[in-house]
């Protein structure tokens, strides 16, 4: 059985993921371009994996977009997106939120039409190690 950790910016929370994951899908819709800031989300599904928090589960707070199923967990003193069950039968992981590696690449990227105008070959921009002089 697969497991991994994770945690959030400030350390306040922790958790493992036992099981597997379904799909790894990177999300354009602009209610992920709002709670994450980015382009993009990028979460982990499964329908059979286990979450256990081991730390700061009382710093784990969820937003539920009314009238839609867009749910959010995140940390109440940092912000970090964190493992979200608010759809019953579903964990979706945030991938950036886990300290192991994931085997699995993205499986595709979802709501594209309504991706972001200055989200168009980024491969191509110059690309530093750090932050540029």
């Amino acid at each position: 059985m697969t497991e991994h950790s994770g945690s959030c910016l400030c350390g306040t929370v922790t958790f493992d993921v036992k099981g597997e994951f379904d799909s790894f899908y990177l999300c354009h819709c602009q209610h992920c371009q709002k709670d994450t800031g980015s382009a993009h989300a990028a979460n982990l599904f499964s329908h059979s994996a286990k979450l256990a928090w081991l730390s700061g589960a009382d710093a784990v707070t969820s937003f539920l977009l009314p009238g839609t199923r867009h749910s959010k967990s995140f940390c109440k003193r940092c912000g970090s997106a964190l493992p979200n069950t608010q759809i019953p039968g579903l964990l979706v992981v945030p991938a950036g939120c886990l300290d192991t590696d994931i085997a699995m690449l993205p499986t595709a990227h979802i709501f594209s039409s309504s991706k972001a105008a200055w989200d168009e070959a980024l491969e191509k921009l110059p690309n530093f190690e750090g932050l540029p002089g």
